[in-house]
């Protein structure tokens, strides 16, 4: 802002100088004192000659201060001596002598010539016209002339401790001071941080000064990186939860794979063993010619037994799909749970005789089920309970009570049993306990 307290034009008197300088005190606090310089271009005695005796004199040089409000101004010629006004007028003289007036100046120009900008002051001559420059230059080629031309001049003296310093970062400065440009404190504690940057032009003989206490810079990081942290942690979080549930989600598919093919494989064994039986049994029929009555009993029991087998695959399959769908339908009827588990009981021994089967049904006769689904859970688990118990040691209680309003079935073997780690997947899809007892193939 500094160049606009020169943005005056035209020539000014003692009266004028003063109200102008109100308004500079006013709006501009920094300016301390203001010189106007009431000056004469032409023949008579110079304070600065340019070329036979024509040059600039000094006609009065007012000082003006504020104080309390008001400006107060008086005559001063001590200043007629100056450097600062030779400087201005050796520089109006090369101007008039070498300007073009077929053109205006530029802004270059008009800056070099009639602006000084130096520490602590900034001076303005004011700007001649194209016609005011011509009648100086025949000033300068008419020594018999006695004309004299009016020009001003101002001088701003500035006082940097006057700026007001707005500190658009609290958050980071904590003072914001102006000091002189060799300011240096030895009493810096190793706790603040300091920082500075130099002013220009007018007051180049100072610069701005930065501080702050490590403390406070410290809670400015954490208020600014916090978020950005905790941001970059959630997204690390989510991350992470999503690679353990795609990488859980894998494993689980994996397993279930690996059950599935195993059930298949096992599926595909039960159904093979069967058929290869009646194949054999088959071509046995066919290749003998006559057979005894006993022969034809054997096979015929044989072709029987295995028919059965395969019913009780398909049955099993068709059950499987149905449940696998959610299309399995329920028939309901009475079942006499002593006639049903005497059954089961019978039918496993002649399969098995070396299976040991016994039978306890107490407080309940019979209950509505469906006798197909209730049978295929008999089925299987006196199968595994067969199946998964050491040879000699083949038993299974079935014991069948009512609490209450509920029935409870107990199936009680001596087989090798499970291991709490995996009691809890029995009533997973596909899964089977990996050893030598289920390598004779099961369905589970």
């Amino acid at each position: 802002k500094i160049p606009e307290i020169t943005s005056y034009q035209g020539f000014l008197d003692s009266a004028s100088a003063a109200n102008y300088s109100g308004t500079v005190f006013k709006a501009y606090p920094f300016v301390s004192r203001i010189l106007f310089y009431d000056l004469q271009i032409g023949s008579k005695p110079t304070n600065v000659t340019f070329t036979n005796n024509r040059g600039i004199s000094v006609k009065a040089i007012y000082q003006y201060k504020a104080k309390h409000g008001t400006v107060r101004g008086i005559k001063d010629m001590a200043f007629a001596n100056e450097d600062d006004f030779k400087h201005m007028a050796l520089k109006l003289n090369h101007f008039i002598t070498v300007a073009d007036t077929t053109r205006l100046p530029t802004q270059d120009e008009i800056f070099r010539t009639f602006y000084d900008v130096s520490p602590d002051k900034i001076s303005y001559l004011n700007i001649p016209r194209r016609e005011d420059v011509k009648i100086y230059q025949s000033l300068l080629r008419k020594s018999e002339s006695k004309a004299f031309y009016k020009q001003n001049m101002m001088t701003f003296l500035l006082d940097a401790n006057k700026l007001k310093v707005k500190n658009t970062h609290p958050e980071l400065y904590q003072q914001v001071t102006i000091e002189p440009v060799v300011y240096d404190p030895l009493d810096v504690d190793g706790g603040r941080k300091v920082t500075e940057a130099a002013l220009t032009g007018a007051f180049s003989n100072f610069k701005l000064y930065f501080s702050s206490t490590r403390e406070h810079l410290d809670k400015e990081i954490d208020r600014r990186f916090l978020p950005i942290g905790s941001i970059v942690l959630l997204v690390y979080f989510f991350m992470v939860l999503i690679t353990w549930l795609i990488y859980r989600n894998l494993s689980i598919n994996l397993k279930i794979f690996k059950l599935q093919y195993d059930f298949i494989n096992n599926f595909t064994h039960e159904f093979k063993t069967p058929v290869s039986v009646i194949k054999i049994a088959g071509s046995n029929l066919r290749g003998d010619a006559e057979l005894s009555e006993r022969q034809r009993r054997h096979y015929g029991k044989i072709l029987d037994e295995e028919a059965d087998k395969l019913n009780d695959l398909m049955n099993k399959l068709l059950s499987f799909t149905q449940l696998e769908n959610r299309s399995i339908t329920i028939h309901r009827q009475e079942v006499s749970l002593k006639a049903f588990v005497k059954g089961y009981i019978e039918t496993f021994k002649i399969k098995y005789p070396d299976f040991k089967l016994t039978s306890d049904v107490e407080g309940v006769d019979a209950f509505n089920t469906d006798p197909v689904l209730l049978g295929s859970i008999f089925q299987n688990l006196m199968e595994n309970a067969y199946k998964y118990s050491h040879p000699g040691n083949k038993e299974l209680n079935i014991d069948i009570k009512q609490e209450r309003r509920n029935v409870v079935l107990k199936f009680a073997d001596k087989g090798i049993g499970m291991a709490k780690a995996e009691q809890g997947d029995v009533f997973k899809k596909f899964y089977r306990i990996e050893n030598q007892y289920n390598q004779n193939g099961s369905v589970g």
